[in-house]
Parts: structure tokens; sequence; C-alpha cells
């Protein structure tokens, strides 16, 4: 029964071996195609299953070198980090040595960079001391400035550091201009010391015409401060002494309470 069988069964795919023999060739292209395409993605399957233990054990790290890998990765994060806030800083100097030397060029004064190395600790915004002195041709009542505006001037001198009082002070008389069309001209004094960076500018005419905004600088009155450095730009004014006169309060251009460096104007 079963020998029968097989006999049908083998005489079954001789005549269906022969039939597609018989076929042209271009059906029989045709049919090994299909035909091929049906068991592709098994052989395909097979393959990946056989692949697979390897990627997993290629991919699989111990725990403990992950943990290595991942400090190794936050230490250079951090030296990174470091790299990048000590670039910056020297950029910021770069760019504030070039502004202080490129200004310095432009400048119609003879100057001489110092750095400030010491506040008065009782009234830290009035007076500051630089590291310039005597033997670097540094006198008393040397005008002192910044790129941005008048700082003081040079108060006593010592061989190697100098004392500048600052603009403001009571010890520190200004003679200013205004720039309108009358040039009102005043005294520049200390406006008071809840703000450090206004100063009043008294004796101005009581017919001055002052509006908020307007530059004020140096007259080159006096014998001290030469005409034209600024100093800093109105902020409004008042008349006093029932009308004779007019004050205003003068925002001034250089930053007293962030000096690190500035110019000794020399004669």
């Amino acid at each position: 029964m079963f020998r029968k069988k097989n006999y049908l069964a083998l005489g079954a795919v001789t005549l269906l071996a022969l039939l597609i023999l018989s076929l042209p060739p271009r059906v029989t292209a045709h049919l090994k195609l299909t035909i091929g395409s049906l068991f592709l993605p098994l052989f395909g399957l097979a393959n990946t299953t056989q692949q697979l233990p390897a990627d997993l054990a290629d991919s699989v790290l111990p725990r403990r070198e992950l943990l290595q890998q991942i400090d190794r990765l936050r230490r250079e994060n951090d030296q990174y980090k470091a790299l990048a806030v000590q670039t910056a800083a020297i950029a910021r100097e770069n760019d504030q040595l070039r502004s202080l030397f490129g200004w310095q060029q432009q400048a119609p004064w003879k100057l001489k960079l110092a750095n400030v190395v010491m506040r008065d600790p009782a009234n830290w915004w009035r007076t500051v001391q630089i590291d310039l002195g005597s033997r670097d041709g540094l006198r008393e009542n040397l005008p002192v400035l910044t790129a941005e505006g008048l700082v003081g001037r040079v108060s006593s001198v010592g061989l190697t550091r100098s004392q500048v009082v600052l603009i403001g002070d009571p010890n520190c008389h200004v003679s200013a201009l205004v720039e309108n069309p009358a040039h009102d001209t005043g005294i520049v004094n200390a406006s008071g010391p809840l703000d450090t960076s206004l100063v009043d500018l008294t004796y101005l005419s009581g017919s001055a015409s002052l509006k908020p905004g307007q530059n004020v600088f140096t007259s080159g009155l006096g014998g001290v401060f030469p005409k034209g450095i600024p100093v800093g730009q109105v902020v409004d004014s008042r008349p006093v002494e029932f009308g004779l006169y007019t004050e205003a309060r003068v925002k001034l251009s250089a930053n007293l309470g962030a000096l690190e460096q500035v110019w000794v104007l020399f004669p």
C-alpha cells in the first residue's frame, strides 16, 4: 500500500519535471523566480536567527565598563567646560586690551595704563590706588580716565603707587560744560552716597537751557583737566537760589564702581 503510494508520488514528480522542462525558457525563468521568492524570506530568517546571538554578544557590555565610559565622558565634558570658560575669559581680556590700546592711539593725549590695586575701605568709591608712582613719572593732579570718560585726578604719589581721588568727591572739583548751543558751564560736585553713578553740575546760569541726554565734557578751565574729556550726560535740572542758578544731575560715563584699569594723562 505504502509502496504503491511512493510509486505514484515518484511518477507525479517525474511528470511534473518533464512538464516544466517542456515549457518555453521564458516561462521557466518566471516560474523559478516565483518559487525562489517564496522560499527567500525563510532563508533570510534563518541567517538572521544565526547572526542574532553574535550581535547581542557584541552589543552587550559589562556594567563596570559602561560606568567607566560614563565617568570618562563626564570628566572630558568638565574639562571642555573649563577650557571654554578660560577661552571666554581670554577673549574678554583681549577685547578689553584691544579696545584700550586702540582708543589710546586715537586720543590726543599722552597716556599711561595703570591697574587699580586697592580701594578705600572706609569710603571705597571716593578713592582708589593704582600701581604707578613717582618712578613712573607720576605727580599730583594728573587726570585719570578710562575709555568711557573721566575718573578723577592723582591726589598723592608714592614710589610705586599713587592715590586717585574720584570725580564726585568733595576734593575733586571739575569745571565742565554742557554740549548745547550756549555751552553752559558749571562745577561738578558730589550728588550723594546713595548712587555713585550720579554727580551734581552746579553754578550753571539761571537761564541755562538743559535737556536730558545732553553730553557733558570737561571745559579745560582750572588748569587740571584738559578740555574735551567726557564726564557724562544730563539726567534732569532744577533752578536753585530762587532761579539765580541752575543745577543738573549728571550720569557719569565711567563706571567708578568697576574700575580695573585706568589711564593717567600726562601733559
